[in-house]
């Protein structure tokens, strides 16, 4: 197959290194990825500057490589509509290997995510990848890396339904230590909002995000439960956020006797 891979860490990240060696010892891996680490990114785009593009020596295996000054979004758009020709577009995009978790809620920041949505956008089947860990050496994502290329080839045969993602996290641990795999569902947030209120050198007064990871019960079916639980999280995301199930309700309180014209 031919693989896309970005990601928000940047082009240089032990991540995304150990995801191109997996992945190119059985498909043709092409990279475009910011030049610069783009964490929290979210899903946003570059309108209003000129994205600079460019091509370097091919890394890890991949059969070529691009860095550019956007966001993870921009990669993947840029990539499938203006850099790679007609016979490099991907069968697959692949974000990641992410250094820190994507979970809950908190995928709405995340521009592992982004990349990935972004394929899918486009109709590409696309998975988001993320080791559960605050190491960041390139073997911490080795295990991670064998994991996600072992998991492609299995998941080759399933259609990802169109609109949809897979959100994969992984714990940062031996293989022998991990419990196993579970389908999960979204869990609400891994961290409470609190923000620590300092004073720099100067009198100046500034904030730190400083919020605790929130406990989930252990036998929950979301993401986060599964981390906690040494198990890897596969989560399908969609972006299609239509709430269908309550149209029918607002109809029915604002436009009474199908009149909507009371304004």
């Amino acid at each position: 197959m031919k693989i896309l891979v970005s990601n928000d860490d940047g082009i240089l990240s032990n991540g995304i290194r150990a995801l191109i060696e997996s992945l190119s010892v059985c498909h043709d891996v092409y990279v475009v990825a910011p030049d610069r680490e783009r964490s929290a990114a979210g899903h946003s785009l570059t309108l209003h500057s000129p994205l600079r593009v460019e091509e370097i020596d091919s890394k890890y295996g991949a059969k070529r490589c691009w860095m550019t000054t956007g966001t993870p979004g921009d990669c993947v758009k840029l990539a499938v509509n203006a850099i790679l020709s007609e016979d490099e577009k991907p069968d697959f995009v692949i974000s990641g290997i992410n250094h820190g978790p994507n979970l809950g809620a908190d995928i709405l920041y995340s521009g592992t995510v982004s990349c990935a949505m972004e394929g899918a956008m486009m109709g590409i089947p696309s998975i988001a990848t993320s080791l559960a860990s605050l190491r960041n050496e390139y073997e911490d994502f080795k295990f991670a890396s064998e994991f996600i290329a072992e998991f492609l080839n299995r998941i080759d045969a399933y259609k990802i339904p169109r609109k949809t993602i897979l959100n994969v996290n992984i714990p940062g641990l031996e293989k022998d230590d991990i419990a196993g795999i579970a389908i999960t569902e979204l869990g609400n947030r891994i961290f409470t909002d609190d923000y620590e209120k300092r004073i720099d050198p100067r009198g100046k007064v500034y904030y730190w995000m400083a919020g605790e990871l929130i406990n989930e019960p252990e036998n929950a079916s979301t993401d986060i439960a599964a981390i906690r639980n040494n198990m890897i999280s596969v989560t399908p995301v969609t972006y299609e956020m239509t709430r269908k199930n309550i149209i029918q309700d607002l109809e029915t309180a604002l436009c009474k006797e199908n009149v909507c014209s009371w304004f």
